[in-house]
This record gives C-alpha cells, sequence and structure tokens, in this order.
C-alpha cells in the first residue's frame, strides 16, 4: 500500500524542516538526487552547452585534419 500522507516522525520531531532550513541556507540540496541535478545544470548551464561544445570541438578537428 502506498504511503498516503500519513505519520511521520521525521516530521514531527523537526528533522525535515531542519534540513529544509539547511538547504536553503547553503545553497546545497540535501538528496542525492537533488545534488545530482544541480550538479548537472552547473556543468550545462541549465541547457545544452556541454553537446554544443562538444559539436564544436569536433569541427575544429575535423577543420585541423582536412587542413593538413
Amino acid at each position: 500500500m502506498v504511503n498516503r500522507g500519513g505519520f511521520s516522525w521525521k516530521r514531527a520531531v523537526g528533522i525535515s524542516r531542519a534540513k529544509q532550513r539547511v538547504s536553503r541556507a547553503t545553497g546545497i540540496p540535501l538528496t542525492r538526487s537533488g545534488r545530482q541535478r544541480k550538479i548537472g545544470k552547473m556543468l550545462t548551464g541549465g541547457c545544452v552547452v556541454l553537446p554544443s561544445l562538444l559539436l564544436l570541438s569536433v569541427a575544429i578537428v575535423v577543420a585541423l585534419v582536412l587542413a593538413l
């Protein structure tokens, strides 16, 4: 059965809120998927920068090889 918003001891004790405050204050997510998503956005600039750079570098290499 799926949990449908029942009792959570972490939430009752205040652990969830403390983790949320730490994440917001530092700007670093505490979940693994959140950190991976943040790193991915930092590497790509939030868009398709990395694939574009790869395509540009391949084009430069091809041009240099053809120039020889």
